[in-house]
């Protein structure tokens, strides 16, 4: 039975059982809520649901942490440690190790859940993915048409500080006509941001064969139930898959790569179109620069990113160190012109909410690149056979997420990687000698 699984997805493993998959979904909830728990005064506990089902994760799956897995993260969370002691003003530094930390909680309990997906089967991952997208789209639908609003917006202002509760209904109404649901989570973003990820994902690790119209599917129905300028990275998203993990073994031929690179070419176009088309208004708000929210989650962090290239090239701000450089933050900001006075700014974090550019904030160029070669030799360690497509899924993710210390941040890396590896193992018969079962990673040539 397992052999023959293994034939037709091509991939060896072994069912998860019940409270693994329970766990899986308990983690994607709870990055897809982005519920805290305040541990401390200083440190909170984010994503508090998928930090206890992480931890549980890694423990089930203790004895198939391998000690170079464990040497490379720790290599990794060494060089983190190190950032912030060389950074500059060691006054901020109780700060920033707070903000490493969090960081180390994320990259941990993203272990776990990387471990328990690569020996999973890819219909049973999938199969998650899929249930959890059609329940946000389920519920979207749900909130927009019946009490279900209602019920959300009481959980909401009970479970989220008010400070981060979405409050700008009458916005939406302008631009798209009518109240974006939010469907338990503290603003729209947070939903299109599951869908987004969680639907990319789906599609590497699905093993239908009309899978790809299927996730043009998926797209169509989020844009009428929940839209956002976040799904149309959806189309992005299938680039990388197309060049770096499809095709099986015929990945590598230089005619499957021409093809690839020819329809991400059309995706790419798509994508324009779509966005010009369907978010015309925002577009226009856009080009008026009166959108407060592109500006903060891409055009601002990338002019800070720049100044903090000049000021301090070899270790940034250090991590979490907004404060450390807030002038800084808003003397770029009042001399861009995409930035208008009227926006009011109650704290430099919320200004500040992409993580690609946060890494080279908090890092530096130096250490940021440095930092980049690190996780990538980890990658390497961990068997993924394509960094490349893992950076690149981080990438076009952290346009639409901020919160680089976060737990969503590193899921974002390492279920890609774990989806990598799943899409691209090699068939193996499993031998009745064996004393447990092995993930076959794939072989490359040194």
């Amino acid at each position: 039975m397992i052999a023959g699984a293994a034939e037709e997805s091509g991939i060896v493993g072994r069912r998860l059982d019940v409270l693994d998959q329970l766990l899986i979904a308990l983690f994607l909830a709870g990055l897809y809520l982005g519920v805290s728990l305040q541990i401390t005064s200083k440190i909170p506990l984010t994503c508090a649901p998928s930090g206890a089902a992480g931890l549980i994760l890694l423990w089930r799956r203790r004895n198939d942490i391998e000690p170079r897995h464990l040497a490379g993260l720790l290599g990794v969370l060494a060089l983190y440690l190190g950032s912030i002691v060389i950074a500059s003003d060691l006054s901020f530094l109780s700060k920033r190790f707070t903000g490493f930390l969090q960081l180390a909680y994320g990259f941990v309990i993203s272990y776990g859940l990387f471990l328990t997906v690569i020996h999973g089967e890819r219909r049973q991952i999938a199969r998650i993915l899929l249930a959890f997208c059609l329940f946000i789209i389920v519920g979207c639908v749900l909130e927009s048409h019946t009490s279900l609003r209602a019920i959300s917006d009481a959980v909401r202002d009970k479970i989220y500080d008010s400070s981060v509760v979405y409050d700008a209904d009458l916005r939406d109404q302008m631009l798209y006509g009518r109240i974006r649901p939010k469907l338990f989570t503290s603003e729209p973003s947070a939903v299109t941001f599951a869908y987004t990820h969680y639907c990319s994902a789906w599609l590497v690790i699905s093993t239908w064969r009309w899978k790809l119209p299927v996730y043009l599917g998926l797209i169509g129905l989020a844009l009428v139930v929940l839209p956002g300028p976040t799904l149309v990275l959806m189309l992005l998203l299938t680039i990388p898959y197309m060049i770096f993990l499809s095709g099986g073994h015929r990945r590598r031929s230089p005619t499957r790569l021409i093809g690839a690179l020819a329809l991400s070419v059309v995706l790419l176009g798509l994508t324009v179109a779509v966005g010009q088309s369907l978010f015309a208004a925002r577009l226009a708000e856009l080009g008026r620069g009166e959108d407060a929210s592109f500006f903060y989650r891409f055009t601002g962090p990338m002019l800070v990113a720049f100044d903090v290239f000049r000021h301090y090239p070899w270790a940034g701000a250090g991590l979490t160190g907004e404060m450390f450089i807030a002038d800084n933050v808003m003397n770029v900001y009042m001399n861009s012109p995409s930035f208008q006075a009227a926006w009011r700014i109650s704290r430099i974090g919320d200004v500040l909410t992409n993580y690609f550019w946060l890494h080279w904030i908090y890092l530096g160029v130096v250490g940021g690149v440095l930092m980049f070669v690190a996780i990538s030799v980890w990658l390497r360690m961990l068997g993924v056979p394509s960094v490349l497509y893992c950076w690149a899924v981080w990438l076009i993710l952290g346009q639409a997420s901020g919160s680089y210390v976060g737990p969503k941040t590193w899921a974002v890396l390492l279920f890609a990687a774990a989806a990598s590896i799943l899409t691209t193992r090699t068939v193996q018969q499993p031998t009745a000698a064996s004393a447990r079962w092995r993930p076959a990673y794939p072989r490359f040539a040194t």
